[in-house]
């Protein structure tokens, strides 16, 4: 958030700004994080990510097929407001949010000590949700998630309950009602061209949903990236499922599930079995 009070993120100097609207307790949100993942790794250097936390939308139950970008701007993407400083100035913090809130608060807790750690902290605790089974609007729980995403544990502690946490959480719920997002998980692409009005694409897509919008708004056919070799990206994130590997470097889950069994008998990865599935952790030769 910008010094002078206004919910405008402050961003680095791209092209487009994309606002992730979710709620960590939304597995449709799970469900889009590898198509994140991998627009951000091909894609990253053309825009700047800015999650923002809803309350309690409406969840999309299916995934719809999606043929070409045609279809897509007919039915399923809308318009929404021009980007503008969205004044958090009238909000009064209440500081007794709690359950199911709790989890949002605590990611804009972990936001305080940086963007960056704010996401290690927001993949954690969807690690501890949906493949340990985990509480995670259990205060415990989240000083768990908060020490292994490397955050400072007291200072965290501190933070979850001021009022500078709760207001940044509520000015999240406010840019929600001002961009009209009514469905999580949802995404808001902008141009850097202020007098044009964001698209908003609600639900989950095939990845290349994703990049037709990107290309559309603009105007050019973007340049990928490289993404990194398998070992690098299992590093980077340190958990991850079969599933996304599929879907971040479009190959088979028989071909994924090959390469991963070689790095594990490389003892560079660990297979560990969970209540809700299993996943893959990086741990080195010598983890």
């Amino acid at each position: 958030m910008c010094n002078d009070g206004c919910a405008t993120r402050c961003t680095d100097n791209k092209p487009l700004e994309l606002y992730l609207f979710i709620d960590p307790l939304c597995h449709d949100c799970w469900s889009l994080d590898p198509v994140i993942k991998k627009l951000q790794f091909e894609y990253g250097h053309y825009f700047s990510l800015i999650y923002v936390l809803s309350g309690k939308l409406t969840r999309l139950n299916k995934t719809p097929k999606i043929p070409n970008f045609k279809d897509l701007a007919t039915f399923h993407l809308s318009k929404t407001i021009r980007k503008h400083c969205v004044d958090c100035s009238d909000i009064q913090p209440n500081v007794n949010l709690t359950s199911p809130y709790l989890a949002s608060i605590a990611i804009k807790a972990a936001e305080l000590q940086g963007r960056k750690s704010g996401v290690r902290f927001l993949r954690k605790i969807q690690e501890y949700l949906y493949l340990k089974n985990q509480d995670i609007t259990n205060l415990n729980i989240l000083l768990s998630c908060a020490k292994e995403a490397d955050l400072d544990v007291e200072e965290f502690k501190k933070d979850i309950h001021s009022t500078s946490t709760a207001h940044a959480f509520q000015c999240d719920l406010k840019i929600t009602n001002e961009m009209n997002v009514s469905e999580i998980p949802t995404v808001v692409f902008f141009n850097n061209k202020v007098e044009e009005e964001g698209l908003k694409l609600s639900g989950v897509h095939a990845y290349e949903v994703y990049v037709e919008v990107i290309t559309e708004i603009l105007g050019e056919k973007p340049i990928p990236q490289q993404l990194p070799n398998l070992l690098d990206f299992i590093k980077h994130f340190q958990f991850v499922t079969t599933k996304e590997i599929s879907i971040i470097y479009g190959r088979p889950l028989l071909q994924v599930e090959t390469e991963l069994k070689k790095l594990m008998l490389q003892q560079e990865v660990l297979l560990i079995e969970t209540p809700r599935g299993s996943y893959w952790k990086y741990v080195g030769r010598n983890g």
